[in-house]
C-alpha cells in the first residue's frame, strides 16, 4: 500500500520569510534547503491531489519576525497557498490549539499526517507530539525541518544540526516515523 492510498494531510508548519533571519534567531541554521524541499514535496501533493494545510504562527511580539505587521510573517515563496488550501494561523506552538486543525482533519476522515516545516524543536515538535497523542498516524521529513543555534540551561551552546538531530530523535517511534524527502516520494 502506498502512503497516498491513506489519504495523507500535509502540514506545512511557519514555513514563513521570518525563519530567513538567522542572527534574529541566535544564529546559525541548518537544512538551509528545508524550504526548497517543502515547495518539491508540496508540489507533489498538489500533483496527487491530496489535502494540504498551512501554518503559520502569529506572533504577539510586535519586534518579532512573525508579527502579523512584519515581512517576515508571509509564507516563503516556496510554499505559497493556492486558493483552495486550508490555512491556519496560530499563536503557539502547536498547530493544534486556537486553531480547527483537529476539526478539519477529522471532517475529512484524515488520520495519517506529513509533517514540514520551522522550527524542528519547537513547533513542529509541539505538534507531532500532540498529532501522535491525539493518534494520527504521523510522519516528519528530516530534510524539510529545520533549527536554529540553541543555548542551555548553562550557557552552553549547541549546534543548529545537533538541536535538530535530537528533536527527530525525540520525536522517532513514539510520536512519528521519520523520513527524509527522498524515502517520502519513494514511498507516496
Amino acid at each position: 500500500m502506498k502512503l497516498r492510498d491513506k489519504n495523507p494531510a500535509l502540514l506545512l508548519i511557519d514555513i514563513q520569510k521570518g525563519f530567513l533571519d538567522e542572527d534574529y534567531w541566535g544564529g546559525h541554521r541548518n537544512n538551509k534547503e528545508a524550504e526548497a524541499i517543502s515547495g518539491k514535496i508540496l508540489q507533489r501533493w498538489r500533483e496527487l491531489d491530496l489535502p494540504v494545510f498551512h501554518i503559520r504562527h502569529s506572533s504577539a511580539d510586535l519586534t518579532s519576525r512573525l508579527h502579523e505587521s512584519n515581512p517576515g510573517f508571509e509564507f516563503n515563496e516556496h510554499v505559497l497557498p493556492q486558493n483552495n488550501e486550508c490555512i491556519f494561523t496560530k499563536k503557539v506552538n502547536s498547530a493544534f490549539i486556537g486553531t480547527d486543525l483537529k476539526e478539519k482533519l477529522d471532517l475529512q476522515n484524515i488520520d495519517t499526517l506529513v509533517v514540514l516545516g520551522i522550527t524542528t524543536n519547537h513547533c513542529v515538535s509541539t505538534t507531532v507530539r500532540m498529532a501522535g497523542n491525539f493518534g494520527y498516524e504521523t510522519y516528519v521529513v528530516s530534510d524539510a525541518t529545520a533549527a536554529f543555534d540553541s543555548v542551555g540551561i548553562h550557557g552552553e551552546k549547541y549546534q543548529a544540526e545537533l538541536v535538530h538531530l535530537m528533536a527527530l530523535a525525540n520525536l522517532n517511534n513514539e510520536f512519528a516515523t521519520i523520513l527524509d524527502a527522498e524515502k517520502l516520494l519513494k514511498i507516496l
